[in-house]
């Protein structure tokens, strides 16, 4: 199994990214980091520059029937570039519409809502995205997890950093790899 981690190449929160990165790994999923370019991608803890991280693929080279699922971590700076990109866009709605599973955490829902993924679907995030997704069509819920299966994939979220274990293994299960 494959799982695609899609970010910016600067601005992702650093444990929202190596933690599923190491949950899926240890079950034998093979992550690849997806970038809209090629190089490095500088992840924060919070506002503070944290690791780099060489990304695998650009937007460009990646491809939806690779991956079993998209996995979008968050940080603040990471959505607002992503939701930006129109390929990476693009992307984001390929998984949807190949009805594979995404996984969204923290402020990551913000690139699914630029991409007019979340009508109708029941999702949770960092609380002040709450309003954005309302606007949207979206439920918005404050659980450390909701799966939604309301569409034509499963979409994983949760809230902040603190929510990654619950999230990890949601992911996880749903994969069949729990």
């Amino acid at each position: 199994m494959r799982a695609a981690f899609l970010t910016a190449t600067e601005g992702v929160e650093q444990v929202e990214l190596t933690s599923p990165w190491q949950a899926l790994s240890d079950k034998g999923v093979t992550p690849t980091l997806i970038a809209p370019e090629a190089g490095e991608v500088q992840a924060f803890r919070h506002l503070d520059k944290a690791d780099t991280f060489p990304s695998d693929l650009t937007v460009d080279e990646a491809s939806v029937d690779d991956f079993d699922v998209l996995v979008l971590p968050g940080g603040v700076a990471n959505p607002d570039a992503l939701r930006q990109d129109a390929k990476a866009l693009d992307l984001v709605r390929g998984f949807f519409a190949a009805g594979k599973p995404v996984a969204a955490i923290c402020h990551a829902p913000w690139t699914l809502l630029e991409a007019d993924t979340v009508r109708g679907r029941t999702l949770t995030s960092w609380p002040s995205l709450r309003t954005d997704l309302l606007n949207a069509g979206a439920t918005w819920v404050d659980e450390q997890v909701e799966v939604c299966t309301a569409g034509p994939n499963t979409l994983i979220t949760s809230r902040k950093p603190d929510d990654l274990p619950a999230f990890n293994r949601a992911v996880l299960q749903e994969l069949g790899a729990a």
